[in-house]
């Protein structure tokens, strides 16, 4: 079992490039099989969940050279040259792809059956199963959780207002719309990351926006294009932890993806007075981007505005540990979507603060965190990347070794973390792999 063993007391320095973001890549991959013609990507992040949807696409007849370097190559099948996959198409760890993969299939003419691994298939599946029913959708499910049973078949539009911020279940709507008779409409609660409305108009096909609300109708086609990833916000948060809590740093993130419904963490940092700068701000494939500096400054405890929650939704475990770090005490409201992660993050978070002498006190929709001295010690990730990786920078600042369990799947996310960590100055040792 692969662990981290992180020694305390160092500082981040330098500018590097974080890997391609892994919203855009799903959608990349989807998006490209889907079109006619050829797509080629850039900067493709090559983690095991990517990976995941690359291969079901070619278990579904999609030709694919590479990837090679973040680079791939895409022979389009149209929407409706996919094939039968004749076996079960594994999403390994990814609620990405099997969500987004639930839309595409559903309004296929053939059957097909996703599955996961053992922490995937413990979650719900129920909130992206309800819509896809109303569209006529027939998915058999133990549950709401996989695996996933699809027998394609005709569907019909549906204006659907989500019960909560999901831009899983979001896409997962939009893609079925794609094989929906008349229009499909999707209104959110509160934003969350519109990357799919983004791409989906970057392939030709059009989607009517309006505020909170989405809208597509089928009979369009998507084009092949060519793409560049930006780099993962998701990726760079837990560098900009880092450098923010331990005295002395100073580092540069290049290329950034800084679309405005995934800043939350950059927001909510800058809050608790972190020094961020955005510089050489542009747009690559349709994204805003930036190089992000971020330098050593002491944290204060804040209550984290609501609006700000859906925001940063995957970067909570990093926040965790700033507000550990922080004086005095950090308020986390609004947060439920958190219990139903790659693991219960507030549970195994706070577990692990606790571990190091944090009091916290857990809430049912997030927590209040004490900000303390961090004491060394062991830590159970629980199979979950981002707190893996949010815990091997709690180490920078801790009184002694912090020593990770349960490290393996970083790779679904940031495959060379535990290099480029160290790269930056942290003094991390992969041990088990």
């Amino acid at each position: 079992m692969t662990r981290y063993l992180v020694h305390p007391g160092s500082q981040l320095k330098g500018r590097f490039p974080v890997p391609g973001d892994k919203s855009i890549s799903h959608r990349a991959v989807i998006l490209g099989a889907l079109a006619e013609g050829v797509t080629e990507v850039e900067g493709l992040l090559e983690g095991a969940d990517v990976l995941a949807t690359i291969a079901a696409f070619r278990t579904m007849g999609v030709e694919m050279q590479g990837p090679d370097r973040g680079h791939l190559r895409i022979q389009g099948v149209g929407l409706y040259g996919l094939r039968a996959p004749g076996v079960p198409l594994d999403c390994g760890n990814s609620g990405t792809a099997m969500r987004l993969l639930a839309g595409v299939l559903a309004g296929q003419n053939f059957p097909s059956t996703l599955i996961g691994d053992a922490s995937l298939q413990q979650r719900p599946m129920g909130r992206v199963l309800r819509p896809l029913a109303a569209m006529g959708a027939e998915i058999a499910a133990q549950d709401g959780k996989a695996p996933l049973q699809i027998h394609g078949r005709p569907l019909h539009g549906i204006d659907y207002a989500l019960p909560m911020a999901s831009a899983q279940v979001k896409s997962a709507i939009l893609l079925a719309g794609l094989y929906a008779e008349g229009q499909t409409c999707v209104t959110e609660p509160a934003p969350t990351r519109d990357h799919s409305e983004r791409m989906l108009q970057g392939f030709g096909y059009p989607v009517e926006r309006q505020g909170p609300r989405a809208c597509l109708r089928s009979g369009g086609q998507l084009h092949g294009q060519s793409l560049q990833v930006p780099g993962d916000i998701s990726s760079a948060a837990f560098f900009l932890l880092g450098a923010t809590i331990a005295p002395g740093s100073d580092l540069t993130l290049e290329g950034v993806g800084i679309n405005p419904t995934r800043t939350g963490i950059i927001e909510i940092l800058t809050r608790m007075g972190a020094r961020i700068d955005l510089t050489a701000l542009r747009v690559v494939g349709g994204e805003p981007v930036a190089d992000i500096r971020v330098r050593y400054a002491q944290l204060q405890g804040i209550a984290i505005p609501a609006h700000l929650v859906p925001l940063a939704i995957d970067e909570f475990p990093a926040l965790f540990i700033a507000a550990a770090c922080a004086k005095g005490q950090t308020v986390i409201t609004g947060a439920e979507e958190l219990r139903v992660k790659e693991s219960d993050r507030i549970a195994v978070m706070a577990s692990g603060l606790r571990a190091m002498g944090v009091i916290v006190e857990e809430r049912a929709d997030g927590a209040i965190i004490n900000g303390s001295l961090l004491q060394g010690g062991r830590i159970n990730s629980q199979g979950d990347h981002r707190i893996a990786m949010a815990f091997a920078m709690a180490a920078l600042v801790a009184q002694g070794d912090i020593e990770i369990l349960d490290c393996a799947n970083v790779a679904t996310s940031f495959p060379n973390f535990p290099a480029l960590a160290h790269q930056a100055g942290l003094l991390l040792e992969v041990v088990g792999a």
